[in-house]
């Protein structure tokens, strides 16, 4: 029987938000979750919510898409975000925030100089665009919040992006909790990998959560989606009304 009460949200700390280490130790553990992202198929959620809208003719014309990362950590979705655009020859402007000035380091030193990313070391709340982007995008950053600061996290999202926002993030399940606990040492993951993923399962979660979050944060339904990815991936996209 299983200690942990999967019921609810966790709130056990994780090493990559409260461990003071260097620059190669934080480098290390980005690698590794770059590479656990490509085997868990993380960025197809994110780049399915792209092709949404350019089938739907939501993209803008005449200009460069406008996409915001935040916590993107090692760069690695914007990346595939800008191969994406690249493959449909659709002109993108991205920036990638950050709170740990280390992620802005390793992404830049991982993104070729031609790809139109600027990475910025800041927390989000204290962005505050010229402009509103067209997009917002997240991946395994909101469970890394409290309730509180999500349902902040959601209200700046309404009201930052132009078009919509996507929300990539883990489903909270005891079995890939034990799947991952088991992998991740057999793969001999940067111990950061192996100590936060488990937990980041615990803090992420289940589809009634985020109803009463959007709820709590008055995002309007329509428009709005919470859809459930193999392999217990659980996602909130929404796209504004026309």
């Amino acid at each position: 029987m299983s200690a942990i009460d999967f019921s609810r949200r966790a709130t056990t700390p994780e090493l990559m938000d409260t461990e003071d280490c260097d620059f190669a130790t934080f480098r290390g553990c980005l690698v590794d979750l770059a590479r656990v992202n490509r085997l868990t198929l993380a960025y197809r959620s994110t780049i399915a919510y792209l092709d949404r809208l350019e089938r739907s003719a939501r993209l803008p014309k005449g200009r460069a898409l406008e996409i915001i990362d935040v916590g993107s950590g090692y760069g690695d979705m914007l990346r595939r975000v800008a191969a994406w655009a690249a493959r449909r020859n659709i002109q993108v402007q991205l920036t990638g925030i950050d709170l740990n000035p280390w992620s802005a380091e390793a992404a830049r030193e991982a993104t070729p100089v031609e790809v139109p990313v600027v990475w910025r070391t800041m927390d989000v709340f204290d962005f505050r665009p010229d402009t509103r982007p067209d997009l917002v995008i997240s991946s395994l950053f909101t469970h890394h919040l409290d309730d509180a600061a999500l349902v902040r996290f959601l209200v700046w999202m309404e009201e930052t992006a132009s078009i919509g926002w996507f929300v990539n993030d883990l489903h909270r399940h005891e079995l890939p909790y034990r799947v991952f606990a088991t992998a991740s040492r057999a793969m001999r993951a940067h111990r950061f990998v192996q100590n936060d993923g488990p937990i980041s399962i615990t803090r992420s979660f289940v589809a009634e959560d985020w109803r009463a979050l959007l709820t709590a944060a008055r995002i309007p339904a329509k428009g709005t989606r919470v859809d459930w990815w193999m392999p217990f991936r659980l996602c909130v996209s929404r796209v504004r009304e026309l």
